[in-house]
């Protein structure tokens, strides 16, 4: 069974640690069956944070706690304490909730990375700090003459892709969004747009520089997703943030309707 959207479906981002993972190995099988037989993709892992936390609130304490020593005289003589106060019971514990932060990278027989591919998930968009972390591993990658592919099919969080947003037309910023930097071409980046409204694009996924591109085609792996993971149980008639234009709603309300999701 089919998502009831051509293209991308808003309603499996609350479900987005699982999608991603999918997205990741169905990408890697693809990517595989089509690399030049000297390379390979593999699923690359590292240990990040994700706050459960909205867009806005200050990771850092507005505070800095720390020893007090007050002088006092006493009887002629200066000594130095440490005061001791009463402790306020704290209203809330919030937890950081460590997750695998999973990407893909195609290497050569000598472990060389070439090609890094991100799928964007809201850690890497929520957060001052997610996005300056985020932002370093961009650059970390694009110093070592890496090509990154950045895939950012979820709406939640600002902006992150590797090309700078005022080189975007504004009215194209408001749908999903795939950057393609290639290091022998520095100055320049590929992007393809994408929506619920249509199938997602096919997109080159730039290697070597005596290599062809290879294409990973972006439907069939959210389709296979969709399908494995059983989505057409999802709740459609909930309210998905952030929120949609008003042109989106009636489209959507319209298309699930007419497959009585809604």
């Amino acid at each position: 069974m089919k998502s009831p959207f051509p293209g991308m479906d808003p309603f499996l981002e609350p479900k987005w640690p699982e999608v991603h993972a999918s997205l990741i190995v169905y990408a890697r099988n693809q990517l595989n069956s089509l690399l030049p037989t000297d390379l390979q993709a593999n699923i690359e892992e590292n240990l990040g944070v994700r706050y459960n936390s909205r867009e806005g609130y200050s990771i850092r304490p507005d505070l800095h706690v720390g020893e007090s020593k007050v002088s006092v005289v006493q009887e002629g003589l200066k000594s130095e304490r440490t005061e001791s106060l009463a402790l306020a019971e704290p209203m809330m514990r919030v937890r950081r909730h460590p997750h695998p932060d999973r990407h893909l990278e195609i290497r050569g027989q000598n472990g060389t990375v070439v090609t890094a591919i991100e799928f964007i998930s809201p850690w890497n968009k929520l957060g001052a700090r997610n996005r300056e972390q985020y932002s370093r591993k961009q650059l970390d990658y694009m110093d070592a003459g890496v090509n990154l592919v950045e895939i950012d099919l979820v709406r939640q969080g600002s902006y992150v892709l590797a090309v700078p947003i005022e080189d975007i037309p504004e009215d194209k910023r408001k749908g999903y969004m795939i950057c393609v930097y290639r290091d022998v071409e520095r100055i320049s980046f590929d992007i393809y747009f994408a929506s619920m409204r249509e199938r997602l694009p096919n997109i080159a996924i730039p290697l070597r520089s005596e290599d062809r591109d290879v294409v990973l085609q972006l439907q069939p792996l959210l389709d296979a997703c969709y399908r494995d993971g059983r989505y057409y149980l999802l709740d459609y008639s909930i309210n998905m943030p952030p929120k949609f234009s008003e042109e989106d709603t009636h489209w959507m309300n319209d298309v699930l309707k007419q497959c009585g999701r809604k």
